[in-house]
């Protein structure tokens, strides 16, 4: 819109230009032009020029504000879309954000309940008797999820020769048994975990592979293993992690052997589940072999049985065999010699007047 103002304004101009060029033109170009006639002339034109101006203007301002309309609703449109959009853009954040708070507070709760889990754990780990007691749980569970019955499959506590008592005795075929240790040092193991520099981690660690295997030798001299009191040549010793147990294989790949050659079995849950499991069916494999003995054994009395009551049998049959041809002789010849008596005896009663007293039976008179 000020370019064609601008335009107009030079059109102005040029037409003042030229209305002075006509005014001198009239004068022959000779005489002087009066300032009155040229002042005249301009006014007339620059009317003339600015009636023209304002029409155009009108019609132009008129024009860019139908277009600026247009534009401006078109622009409304935009927005209000834009605007829709951003507002269901800020709803899902907000949404989002509600459930990523939610989120928040239960994953905050999870790890207040992990904080306690692991404090407890730390308070497990620094106390002996408490290691004793979660190493003596986990067993428990792996026990009883195995089915195993305390007293029948395993006994706990129980004093042996030495007067020690290990924690676990489990029962095997033919009266032996095998001793478990569940107790383990973990004390230089935490500080291992909980060790910030790479110095104090190296001498934690050889603490806690020094402390293993004074562990093993105390538990080889405390008399779990007694061969002529019943046991077998090995004790168990009970380690209450898997990870603990793969540490001990990785940092020390002579302490298995060292323990073998002190006949000491290291366990970790995986593989004491195991070891029970080969116990369990060696336990019902001999089970069922004494079974086996004793059902040939009932087979061979149930066969002597079974010839005796064979034997009777045949005698009863043959006595039932006499007693029905007794029977039949009874309810056929002794039958009918019965009916024949009784027929002749009923013809006596029925006979012409029957007999008469002192006379014979064919009516004739006895002298």
């Amino acid at each position: 819109m000020d370019f064609t103002i601008f335009a107009v304004l030079i059109v102005g101009i040029v037409l003042g230009g030229i209305a002075a060029a006509i005014v001198i033109s009239r004068t022959g170009g000779h005489q002087e032009v009066s300032r009155d006639e040229l002042k005249d002339a301009f006014s007339s034109i620059s009317a003339e020029a600015l009636k023209d101006f304002h029409t155009l203007a009108s019609e132009t301002v008129k024009n860019q504000l139908e277009k600026g309309a247009a534009t401006l609703e078109e622009k409304k449109k935009l927005i209000d879309t834009n605007l829709e959009t951003v507002s269901k853009t800020l709803q899902e954040l907000r949404n989002q954000s509600t459930a990523l708070a939610a989120q928040l507070g239960e994953n905050q709760k999870e790890t207040g309940k992990l904080r306690a889990t692991t404090e407890d754990l730390r308070n497990v780990l620094s106390s002996s008797q408490a290691r004793g007691q979660w190493g003596e749980k986990m067993v428990k569970d792996i026990l009883n999820m195995m089915g195993l019955v305390e007293n029948f499959n395993y006994a706990c506590q129980q004093m042996v020769k030495s007067g020690e008592k290990p924690d676990y005795t489990f029962f095997l075929p033919k009266e032996k048994s095998v001793n478990m240790d569940v107790k383990f040092p973990l004390t230089h193991y935490e500080r291992f975990i909980a060790a910030e520099s790479e110095s104090d981690r190296e001498a934690e660690k050889k603490a806690f592979l020094k402390d293993v295997k004074g562990h093993v030798k105390d538990v080889a001299g405390r008399g779990y293993i007694d061969p002529e009191g019943g046991t077998v040549d090995y004790v168990l010793v009970f380690i209450p992690n898997e990870s603990i147990y793969a540490f001990l294989h990785a940092n020390d790949s002579e302490l298995l052997d060292f323990a073998l050659s002190k006949h000491i079995i290291l366990c970790s849950p995986i593989t004491l589940y195991a070891v029970l499991s080969l116990i369990h069916q060696a336990v019902e494999s001999f089970a069922m072999e004494q079974a086996a003995g004793k059902v040939l054994a009932l087979l061979s009395e149930f066969e002597k049985q079974w010839l005796l009551y064979v034997e009777a049998m045949e005698k009863m049959g043959r006595r039932i065999d006499d007693a029905k041809k007794e029977y039949e002789a009874l309810t056929s010849t002794r039958t009918r010699q019965l009916e024949r008596s009784l027929t002749k005896i009923q013809d006596l009663k029925l006979g012409d007047g029957g007999p008469t007293l002192g006379g014979s039976a064919d009516g004739e008179q006895d002298d």
